[in-house]
């Protein structure tokens, strides 16, 4: 069997590693000409911290990852407003829980395909055409491919989603915030951030900085925008938007990148009715984005490609798979991207009530029973597992995926 992954992202690194372990050929193709450098440090637990354990990832991405103390929310001085200690949630979380950089993550996804699948940047999809059993396929280099399976791994402005689909704007729900994201080389804020999460105590709009294991310091901002139009200089539009926030945040506006190396989009998730037609597919943020505000978006990419190989192997056809990954996928998200907009205010309040509010929830977590509260709001603890899904199906299905199925044997290039 043979498949073309658009896209090298989380979610197609994810998929294409299964699929050879199951003994696919597989080709990815990613329209920038080199991996991502820029990105969050996000928090990775839950079904795809689960689905790395599977796939004997976690070993490297413990190595790849960083210790956060605590969660500070910083004032215009510098001075601690309130907090959050990250080892309550990691014990909430049975210690399941890491904190990685996104590029970090696509790292070592990459090390896990890197000479077992073909691997091609600045290329893409141009036009695809559905035959018998199959997806015939042209690249905008002129390469022709005929494979059993194309999948749209291409994030939220899905080149695939649109061809298969129709426009963007049908399945894009924008939720008021634009977020931007760099690294840079500052000793002094470096030093002042330490081993912690510093973020400022803000309405509206809100920096955080961490510090990096090579002395930089990546970071990560955030801020209320009615207009969904990216700007025209996403440079100019961080150092305006962020200048009043104070602290070291003028130091970091001065180390802002030139917009080639500057990662800029909107908050918003994506909301595709049917994740397929023919033997095309969505997966990842293609069709089941759920924002920066749920707090799991590569966390259930890693989870929902390595659910849909397992299907795949599994199912008597691949359109059968197709079939049942939609059906017993999406309501996972559906409830993932309900939470996060239930979560919006929390996250970046909108006037300076909400502020003290959140205040005083963050103090309140000293509590007896109100950190474990706290944590499910601010790290959606759930108990479904990877297993758990198949069984939710009311559809039916094989008896296979009733009953967890014995995992294929992994490629040595998951051994570190």
């Amino acid at each position: 069997m043979k498949a073309l992954i658009c896209g090298a992202g989380i979610a197609g690194l994810t998929l294409a590693q299964r699929l050879t372990s199951y003994g696919w050929e597989v080709t990815v193709v990613e329209r920038a000409p080199g991996p991502r450098q820029q990105g969050y440090m996000l928090d990775f637990f839950g079904l795809g911290y689960d689905a790395a354990e599977a796939m004997g990832l976690l070993p490297r991405l413990h190595q790849l990852g960083y210790r956060v103390d605590e969660l500070t929310y910083v004032d215009r001085s510098g001075r601690r407003r309130a907090g959050l200690d990250y080892s309550r949630f990691a014990r909430l979380l049975d210690g399941r829980l890491l904190s990685l950089l996104r590029p970090d993550l696509e790292q070592a996804l990459r090390e896990l395909v890197e000479g077992h699948v073909v691997l091609r940047y600045g290329c893409t999809v141009a036009s695809m055409e559905s035959v018998t059993n199959g997806v015939h396929v042209v690249l905008d280099d002129g390469t022709v491919l005929d494979v059993d399976l194309l999948v749209g791994a291409d994030g939220i402005h899905s080149q695939v989603r649109g061809m298969l689909f129709g426009q963007e704007s049908r399945f894009l729900r924008y939720l008021g915030l634009h977020t931007a994201a760099y690294v840079f080389d500052d000793p002094d804020v470096r030093r002042r951030i330490g081993n912690r999460f510093s973020l400022t105590d803000t309405a509206d709009r809100q920096m955080g900085l961490y510090g990096l294991r090579d002395g930089r310091v990546a970071a990560f901002a955030v801020h209320r925008d009615p207009d969904p139009v990216m700007p025209a200089d996403p440079r100019a539009a961080v150092q305006s938007t962020y200048s009043p926030l104070g602290w070291v945040v003028p130091s970091a506006l001065e180390n802002c990148p030139p917009p080639s190396e500057l990662y800029y989009d909107l908050v918003a998730q994506v909301e595709v009715p049917q994740w397929h037609r023919g033997r095309v597919v969505l997966v990842g943020d293609a069709c089941q984005a759920v924002s920066l505000l749920a707090g799991q978006g590569a966390s259930l990419a890693v989870a929902g490609a390595y659910h849909l190989a397992e299907l795949l192997a599994a199912e008597e056809s691949v359109d059968d798979a197709l079939e049942r990954y939609q059906r017993t996928w999406k309501p996972v998200v559906e409830a993932k991207q309900a939470a996060g907009r239930r979560g919006a205010t929390w996250f970046l309040p909108s006037s300076r009530a909400r502020l003290w509010l959140r205040r005083i929830s963050l103090l309140s977590t000293a509590l007896p029973g109100w950190d474990r509260l706290a944590g499910s709001t601010l790290v959606g603890k759930t108990h479904l597992s990877l297993d758990d899904i198949g069984t939710r199906d009311s559809g039916g299905g094989s008896p296979s995926m009733q009953r967890p199925r014995q995992r294929a044997p992994l490629n040595s290039r998951s051994e570190h």
